[in-house]
């Protein structure tokens, strides 16, 4: 099933193809049965068109992410932060037991389909991070998956680990959506993770990559997460990225950043300046 936010509340979209209204009410995505609600929805609503606006599908949750979880993104950050003397951290992170988890948004700092993400302009090396993200309940529990564009400073990180938050967390510099694909199912490893960027007509990258690539485990990676921290309203957790474009590659404004996720869709975006 796929759950979409829109403008006037939550929709879901069935196997078949579907479109129910969600009854009004907030929290509707901390719901520890999550899957067998929305299961029940279909069968004495009345179905209806999906509207073309679509909002993040998030409420009041954080998002979280993870670092360094795809030995793609491991060697491109050794790269970046080799002259700041950080290059072995990273290295470190992808071999040891615990994983790297930071604070990506709030909810007001992350958009939806269609809507601009954004660079810094302190910043002259920007690129996005394409990534499978975890809706987890309050309880712990994984309710579904979406597709989150972790935007990302490279310069900035790579100057100093220790800038990261501000590499990372800035208004616009998180994307979701375009639904939450809510299923008891875990995803097969063979899922693939598509990123597309178009520049005035053109493509100017792309690349792909699959769940199997992954070294932790998404179950993994919430137990850590939630080890010490509690999350009333449940969370987002993006799962990290195996897909970085070249060092010569930068973002500019105008640019439009495509993402495909198998089952769940595609998130578009269009790319913008602060």
């Amino acid at each position: 099933m796929l759950l979409y936010r829109t403008l006037t509340g939550w929709m879901l979209k069935t196997a078949t193809g579907l479109c129910f209204e969600a009854p009004p009410g907030d929290r509707l995505t901390t719901r520890e049965d999550l899957y067998d609600y929305l299961n029940s929805l279909g069968k004495d609503s009345t179905a209806s068109d999906l509207p073309r606006t679509l909002l993040a599908p998030i409420e009041a949750q954080e998002v979280w992410a993870a670092g360094v979880t795809y030995y793609r993104s491991r060697s491109a950050r050794m790269a970046e932060s080799q002259e700041a003397g950080g290059g072995s951290f990273y290295d470190r992170v992808y071999q040891a037991e615990r994983p790297e988890l930071f604070m990506k948004a709030t909810p007001h700092r992350v958009v939806g389909p269609e809507a601009a993400v954004r660079i810094r302009r302190d910043s002259k090396w920007n690129v996005p991070e394409p990534e499978l993200t975890l809706l987890v309940s309050p309880g712990g529990k994984i309710l579904g998956y979406t597709i989150g564009n972790d935007m990302s400073s490279r310069d900035i990180e790579g100057e100093n680990p220790l800038y990261l938050p501000q590499a990372k967390i800035y208004d616009g510099s998180c994307a979701l959506g375009p639904a939450i694909l809510v299923t008891q199912e875990a995803l097969a490893p063979s899922t693939g993770i598509h990123v597309k960027i178009e520049r005035a007509g053109a493509d100017v990258f792309s690349g792909s990559t699959t769940l199997a690539e992954m070294k932790r485990r998404p179950e993994e990676l919430v137990e850590y997460l939630y080890r010490e921290s509690s999350f009333p309203n449940g969370c987002f957790l993006m799962t990290g990225t195996g897909i970085v474009p070249p060092d010569t590659f930068t973002l500019l404004p105008g640019d439009r950043v495509e993402i495909a996720i198998d089952g769940i869709g595609v998130l578009r975006n269009t790319v913008d300046q602060l």
